[in-house]
């Protein structure tokens, strides 16, 4: 299983793959997810950052010490090929449906604005035909999408200026004005939107300088919470407690704030740009599941990118209610949290197992 990976992402890679990965669809909704806090969550993603960046030495710490192979080869280095493929499996499936929530709440969003009156099966075919695309050109081509993906978004952050001038910047004291159990709610809904640094797990072999991972992997981080806290700022700013709950995607209803004479819609155009930030997120995870295929069956063929997209076209086509849909992505995101401690166990295998692994 020690197998040399071609090495071909530099740190700026490593940097933006993290960064466009975080921000995905989950900046969306961060503000509804963490509205359990009220105006107190503002500040709640350079929490999270810290968070993650404390999450992120484990994870590399471990794959320090197997520097050619990603989480998939090193769950069967350490755990056999019998419960290691097993586990790579349940992996695939994890990342697959996120693909499909990623998907599905773009497509939703889609369909509420700007084509209310169509169905969506058609947007979804062309969706899935540039993400194979972009998919099959590897790491390397992801990584550059996101690179791109990051400067075309990037000027979004000025369409928040005329809710800034709406806003009350009275909403942000007094500060502190929650409960625990407040916290905890908006911790747990809230971190949810935080994941994607994650998969560096898997596209750590192919990076040139991995000594310096770490350091630019948490500049992908802390610039991924800079840009939630101006979302979540804005949006205690200029939503009242009661929106902060009740509308899902604010950060749409914060451009629609913004005021041309020559744009009727300006909101319109922020869910058009959106959709590079979609695929950066989506690639990725479709590409660490295709990862993880080829350790199963045909390492060297393409089948496995195909059989994954056409199972998400299935799904998303399928008529499920929305209820069950929300209760299978609620699940499964929740299953992320023991990927983030998976490294963790997965380091004291090693520790207890250090001379036959190294043999």
């Amino acid at each position: 299983m020690r197998l040399t990976q071609k090495k071909v992402l530099t740190k700026v890679h490593v940097l933006f793959l993290v960064q466009s990965c975080l921000i995905g669809t989950g900046i969306l909704q961060i503000p509804q997810k963490l509205s359990a806090m009220g105006y107190s969550q503002a500040f709640m993603p350079l929490f999270f950052a810290l968070i993650a960046t404390i999450n992120l030495w484990p994870m590399l710490w471990l794959n320090s010490k197997f520097p050619n192979n990603n989480l998939f080869q090193i769950n069967e280095i350490l755990l056999g090929k019998t419960i290691g493929k097993f586990i790579n499996f349940l992996l695939i499936i994890l990342f697959t449906i996120v693909c499909i929530d990623a998907i599905s709440s773009y497509m939703l969003l889609i369909q509420s604005t700007a084509l209310p009156e169509q169905t969506i099966t058609f947007p979804i075919i062309c969706f899935l035909a540039l993400l194979i695309y972009l998919v099959r050109g590897g790491i390397f081509t992801i990584a550059r999408f996101s690179i791109m993906a990051f400067f075309i978004t990037l000027p979004m952050v000025l369409l928040t200026k005329w809710a800034i001038q709406k806003g009350e910047f009275s909403h942000f004291f007094p500060l502190f004005n929650f409960t625990l159990q407040e916290f905890y709610e908006a911790s747990k809904n809230g971190y949810l939107s935080f994941l994607g640094y994650e998969l560096i797990l898997f596209y750590y072999p192919y990076i040139i300088q991995q000594k310096s991972a770490f350091k630019y992997a948490t500049i992908g981080i802390w610039i991924s919470g800079v840009l939630m806290l101006i979302t979540t700022g804005v949006s205690v700013m200029y939503f009242s407690e009661w929106q902060l709950s009740n509308i899902e995607y604010a950060v749409l209803n914060i451009f629609k704030a913004g005021e041309y004479s020559f744009i009727e819609r300006i909101d319109i155009i922020g869910m058009t740009l959106w959709i590079f930030l979609v695929y950066s997120t989506v690639a990725l995870y479709l590409w660490a599941a295709n990862e993880g295929f080829k350790t199963l069956i045909l390492p060297k063929s393409q089948i496995h990118l195909y059989i994954l997209v056409i199972s998400i076209f299935i799904m998303l086509i399928l008529p499920i209610s929305k209820y069950l849909k929300m209760k299978i992505f609620t699940i499964n995101n929740y299953i992320f949290y023991l990927l983030l401690l998976w490294p963790i166990f997965l380091i004291l295998i090693y520790l207890f197992r250090k001379k036959q692994v190294h043999q």
